[in-house]
Formats: C-alpha cells, sequence, structure tokens
C-alpha cells in the first residue's frame, strides 16, 4: 500500500493520510444532508403537474454511493487527495430550475445528468474536454461560479424565512420574530464564527450545534432511542436506475439546455477545484496538473455512478484543500475519505433533525465561499462587465442558472464584437450564442 501510493516520494504515513481523509470528509458530510434536503425540494408544497417529489432517503443514500464511488476511483486511479461528492449548484439547478422551473419529471431529470456524465467521459478520453475549456473566456467562467454562489445563497434565505415573498416588491425581509427564522439566524452566525476561527469543517459542525439548538428549544424532535440515530441504509429503489428507463425522453431543446448548463457547471467546478487541490498539495509542473485525464475520468465516471444511483451531478470538492491542510498528499486519503461516506449510508435516521433552518445557513456560508471569484472578473472592460454582471445577476433574479449563463453567452459576443475585438472569440462560443438564442426564442 505504501509503495502504491508513494508514501515515501510524497513524505507522509498511515496516520498523516488517514486524519487528513477524516478531516475532508468532515469539511463536506453536510451534502449528506444538504443534498437530500435540496432535492426533496424542502419547502415547496406545490410541484408542477405530473412532477412527483423525489424519495429523500433514497437520495440520501445515493448522495452516499456516489460520494464513495467518485472518492475512491479518484483515489485508486488518479491517486490524488481529492474527494468528490453531489455538486452545490447543481443540485440547486436540477431542482429549482429544471423540475420546479420547467415542469420536467426528476426521473428525465436524472435521465440529463447520465447524458452530461457519458459526454463528459467521451470528451476526457478523446481530449476534446481541454479544447472546450480554453474556448470559454475566463471571466465567464469566474462570472458563472459567483452566480451559482448568490443563487445558492438566496434559496437559503428564502428557506430560513430571512426572506420571503411580497406582493409589492417580490421579495422582502422576512418575520425574524418566528422561532424557527431565528434558529436559522444562530445557524448561520455559529457558522460564521466557526469559520473565521478556521475551524476545519466548520459548516457540518455549524449544523450539528444548529439541529442541538433546535431540540433544546422544541423546534426539532429530538432522537428517543438508538434506532433515531443509527439505522439501515434507506434503500435506493426509488431512484436506482430511473436516468435509464427515462433516458428517452431528453432528445428536447429543452433537455438539450439542461445537458449542456450540467456539463459546463461541472467542466469549471472540476477544473478549479482540481487546479487548486493540487497547487496547494504542491502537485503543478509547469502549470500542468500530472494525471489530468484520470482524474478528470474519475470526476465524470462519478456522475454517471450517482446519476444511475439517483442523485444530481457529482463532482470534485474544494473542501478536499482541508485534508491537504491537515498533511494528505495521496489517494490513500481520498479512500479514508470514501470509507467514512460509507459508514454514514447508517445514519441516515438523522435527516430527521436536519430541517430547513438547519441546512438553510449551509447554502448561505457556501454561497458566500462561491461568490469570491468577482474579485477576479476584469470589471473594468466594459465590454466584459456587461455579460459577466448579467450572468450574475440574472441567476437569483431568474431564479435559473440556466438562464443566467443563457444571458451572458449571449452579450459576450455581441459586446466583443461592438469593441472591436471580435478575433479573441472562439467559434464555440458562436455555436454557445446560436444555441442560447434559440432556446429564449423556442422556450422562453
Amino acid at each position: 500500500m505504501k509503495k502504491f501510493f508513494k508514501f515515501q516520494e510524497h513524505g507522509t504515513n498511515y496516520r498523516t493520510e488517514f486524519l487528513a481523509g477524516m478531516t475532508t470528509f468532515l469539511a463536506m458530510a453536510y451534502i449528506l444532508f444538504v443534498n437530500p434536503s435540496t432535492l426533496a425540494l424542502t419547502g415547496i408544497d406545490e410541484l408542477p403537474e405530473g412532477v412527483t417529489r423525489i424519495d429523500e432517503g433514497a437520495v440520501f443514500t445515493a448522495t452516499a454511493i456516489a460520494a464513495a464511488i467518485g472518492t475512491l476511483i479518484m483515489g485508486v486511479l488518479a491517486k490524488y487527495p481529492i474527494a468528490l461528492a453531489p455538486g452545490m449548484g447543481l443540485n440547486a439547478f436540477f431542482a429549482y430550475t429544471v423540475v420546479l422551473g420547467y415542469g420536467i419529471p426528476w426521473e428525465t431529470a436524472l435521465a440529463g445528468v447520465l447524458a452530461s456524465g457519458l459526454i463528459f467521459i467521451l470528451l476526457t478520453l478523446t481530449g476534446l474536454r481541454q479544447k472546450i475549456i480554453n474556448a470559454i473566456p475566463a471571466n465567464l467562467k469566474l462570472a458563472v461560479g459567483a452566480g451559482i454562489g448568490l443563487f445558492i445563497a438566496f434559496i437559503g434565505f428564502q428557506n430560513s424565512g430571512i426572506v420571503q415573498g411580497n406582493e409589492d416588491t417580490l421579495v422582502a425581509l422576512g418575520d425574524l420574530t418566528q422561532s424557527t427564522t431565528l434558529l436559522a439566524v444562530f445557524g448561520i452566525v455559529v457558522s460564521v464564527m466557526l469559520l473565521a476561527l478556521g475551524i476545519k469543517g466548520g459548516i457540518f459542525y455549524g449544523m450539528i450545534l444548529t439541529a442541538v439548538a433546535g431540540m433544546v428549544a422544541g423546534l426539532i424532535a429530538p432522537p428517543t432511542g438508538l434506532g433515531d440515530v443509527v439505522g439501515a441504509a434507506p434503500s435506493m429503489e426509488p431512484t436506482f436506475g430511473a436516468a435509464f428507463t427515462h433516458f428517452g425522453e431528453i432528445f428536447t431543446i429543452e433537455m438539450l439546455v439542461v445537458i449542456l448548463t450540467f456539463l459546463f457547471v461541472d467542466f469549471f467546478d472540476t477544473a478549479g477545484t482540481l487546479v487548486a487541490v493540487a497547487t496547494q498539495a504542491g502537485y503543478m509542473k509547469d502549470n500542468k496538473l500530472p494525471r489530468a485525464g484520470r482524474a478528470l475520468f474519475a470526476d465524470s465516471a462519478a456522475t454517471v455512478a450517482g446519476a444511475v444511483a439517483g442523485t444530481s451531478t457529482t463532482t470534485s470538492y474544494i473542501e478536499s484543500t482541508a485534508g491537504v491542510g491537515a498533511g494528505g498528499r495521496t489517494g490513500f486519503a481520498s479512500v479514508v475519505t470514501a470509507g467514512f461516506f460509507l459508514l454514514a449510508l447508517f445514519f441516515s435516521p438523522l435527516l430527521s433533525v436536519v430541517t430547513a433552518e438547519v441546512t438553510a445557513p449551509a447554502l448561505i456560508i457556501v454561497g458566500v465561499l462561491m461568490a469570491s471569484t468577482l474579485k477576479s472578473i476584469d470589471w473594468d472592460q466594459f465590454e466584459i462587465a456587461v455579460p459577466a454582471f448579467f450572468t450574475i445577476a440574472a441567476m437569483p433574479l431568474t431564479y435559473s442558472i440556466a438562464t443566467g449563463i443563457a444571458i451572458g453567452f449571449i452579450f459576450y459576443p455581441i459586446t466583443l464584437l461592438l469593441k472591436g475585438r471580435g478575433k479573441e472569440i472562439h467559434p464555440i462560443m458562436y455555436l454557445l450564442f446560436v444555441i442560447f438564442l434559440l432556446y429564449f426564442i423556442f422556450l422562453a
């Protein structure tokens, strides 16, 4: 095992790698509860006609399985201390835009995730993925990340009751005297304090403390026995294989936009995470990432596995930097993280105490972290600022990640052409311009 993961070469040992793997798990364990609550459309009582609610227990199991498979492949094949799980932002797009916004059944949405994963594998194996990444301007990539952050945070504010609907102004400040809203505010404050103090896994610990506070205040029913804490993993029968049985329903313009969005966001989320973690771990050589193809394959294979199991797109997690900071340098740390995700399967009863008010702070804090890319956008160039701003603002304002991407990608070639910078526009951007223009003509 030591030789396989090259412990001596990286100056590490079993203890260090184990602690690193556990640290990464704790830093991202919140997804086990946030993802099921998001995909189950927490706080939404009315679904589009013909659309049923996805089973939360099945999604919990699918989340753990997808994370374990993806992280294990990353550890063994690519040998990187990088963990994977269903991505934040992509799960919100799945639930709020595709299912609630478009009225597409969740089974068909899973088929779209499966298709994007298969395309991702094909692009990775053929080497086309890198060419496509290079075709998309860096400023738009940054804008997409920031926009998704604002969208996720907005959902968190809604689920917590801090922001509510208003007939005159569309949205307004919620009733802060409501006990459940105050619980969410408590969760935000606690999570911010933990992260500000540099505590790894602060989001997860914040959820735990918020849930405990809710039980003490009588807002959440506490576990009454061991069976309310530990139990058999929920069956995946309600979701397993649904992506295959509904695969024939993805061949529409609407689903094409959905698949492109899944693919696009996963593309750059993964690329950014791999570079960030690899740089911190000292893996980058001449600005290139060794075994990049294997790492990308692990990511795409995890998306396929997750879609089959019953969850939205699986991607690499920036929280892996927590494990690297703890000394993780090899794929063995990822193997440990995968083991913890499998162990977590037996703690599904805790879903009953992780309410919308408990998960809302996690959504808001992740939104803050994602919005950090705003600082790197070239705001002083108007032709760049316009499509970037439209991308960012449109996501929360239209309640759609896809709409934000579409607007930004339409304005980008327009503003650059008017500025006389047409030579900087890659042909792929013109193709995306046409696709997204057709999206608004026929679907919007």
